[in-house]
């Protein structure tokens, strides 16, 4: 049995709070809207009830937000890519802003078991004056409990529509790219920080952002691993090898930080209160 799900979400700002609607269809929902930082901005977690994917199921997740609205999309957990008897399991996000809206985007990571064969996308359309946070985290296996990744393919698609795109697959029998000083160099969690505008960024607030970066990821114990960079005019984008997902999403978690307060003024850190469960 296959499971296919949609989830449809649309933040709009209605007397100053962030409202989010959304419709479903399949095991696919969020959780109630909070509003840990004031009413400007809406926190919402996203829940997949079967817990994984295997071959032939497909979720799909669309999410719009209006002129002026900030929403915070996060899950509870890793989305679990597990083995598949042949068909291709796939999580597709489409992302939509209006006008001046803000999303941040950060789902814990997807977990690719060994046999997996799996496609995650993220396709991110932006009006000139919105802007977009997002991660992505990818763990290769189970290293800590000695189940690598020998078998098995990932694919992923990351996109500013009609303007940048990454996309790259990974094989399990690739030994050169996993092993490879020019790859992986035997390291199995992958993690990328994206910070996206609708135009492009302004020289000044580029470098702060970049330099802002820098600092935290040089001082950190994956320092010799991350790259900061900004491979397009409307991107910019931290890079992180890693052996294990916890030093990555932590190296991410404090750059994120920083960020908000140096791009959007957000100078109180107010994580989603699911990543202290």
């Amino acid at each position: 049995m296959t499971w296919h799900a949609q989830l449809q979400l649309e933040y709009q700002l209605e007397n100053q709070k962030t409202v989010c609607r959304h419709v479903h269809t399949g095991p696919l929902r969020i959780l109630q809207s909070l509003y840990p930082e004031g009413d400007a901005v809406c926190h919402n977690v996203l829940v997949h009830p079967p817990g994984g994917l295997v071959g032939g199921d497909t979720l799909l997740i669309d999410a719009r937000v209006a002129s002026g609205a900030h929403g915070l999309i996060t899950t509870p957990g890793a989305t679990r890519f597990y083995r598949s008897e042949g068909g291709t399991a796939l999580q597709s996000t489409t992302i939509k802003l209006g006008d001046g809206a803000r999303l941040e985007w950060l789902p814990l990571e997807a977990l690719c078991y060994s046999g997996c064969m799996a496609e995650n996308r993220l396709v991110m359309d932006l009006a000139a004056s919105s802007e977009c946070m997002s991660w992505d985290v990818t763990a290769l296996g189970l290293p800590s409990a000695n189940l690598p990744f020998d078998q098995g393919e990932f694919l992923q698609h990351i996109e500013l529509k009609n303007k940048w795109l990454e996309r790259g697959r990974i094989a399990a029998k690739d030994t050169l790219l996993l092993n490879s000083p020019l790859g992986l160099a035997g390291h199995r969690c992958i993690a990328s920080l994206f910070f996206i505008s609708g135009v492009p960024i302004a020289r000044h607030r580029k470098e702060n952002a970049l330099q802002a970066a820098r600092a935290v990821a040089f001082s950190h114990s994956l320092a010799s691993t991350v790259g900061v960079t900004s491979p397009h005019p409307q991107v910019i984008v931290v890079r992180v090898l890693s052996p294990l997902v916890e030093s990555a999403m932590g190296l991410l978690r404090a750059i994120r930080q920083v960020w908000r307060s140096e791009l959007w003024d957000l100078k109180n850190e107010h994580p989603p209160r699911i990543w202290s469960t």
